[in-house]
């Protein structure tokens, strides 16, 4: 699977406010056979694991880390327990963090000032070190003003290359 580079897989087990399901429960029916899927994969490919899971995730990442995934997408900032900066320090030598652009309250009702600040605290969070990838926690609806989109892609073009 030499052309394989990147390994999607999705798995909403989080909401707003926290786990969809206790962590022990995630330990002992989900985990096993994840880890079981990843391995596969990594056995036969270079890929990496890119874990879609929305919500307040926190409690997850040490489980995931220890399977073999490798990037969490979204760090949806607007949920419980997932200050940017605090995730970093926790879990940044381990993961990759994609996402952190909140999209439920910045990007499509603050305006561009607010975006740009949004923007540079989350590449001051999650930058350093490596492991970022600056993007917004999830698709952009058409609810977003065009300068609040600019205010964010010029945040990152002056501000969060490295």
């Amino acid at each position: 699977m030499m052309y394989l580079q990147v390994f999607v897989y999705w798995n909403d087990i989080a909401s707003q406010h926290g786990p969809l399901i206790s962590p022990d429960t995630y330990r002992r029916l989900i985990k096993p056979k994840d880890r079981k899927l990843f391995e596969a994969v990594k056995k036969k490919s270079d890929a990496k694991i890119f874990y879609h899971l929305c919500g307040a995730c926190r409690h997850f990442i040490p489980d995931l880390i220890e399977i073999g995934v490798d990037i969490l997408n979204p760090v949806q900032v607007a949920a419980r327990d997932m200050d940017t900066a605090r995730l970093k320090k926790d879990f940044g030598k381990g993961i990759t963090f994609w996402g952190g652009v909140d999209t439920q309250r910045v990007l499509p009702y603050g305006t561009p000032e607010q975006v740009r600040d949004e923007a540079r605290r989350r590449i001051d969070d999650l930058a350093p070190g490596g492991g970022f990838v600056f993007a917004t926690v999830h698709n952009i609806q058409n609810d977003v003003p065009p300068e609040n989109i600019m205010a964010a892609v010029e945040t990152l073009h002056e501000y969060g290359l490295y």
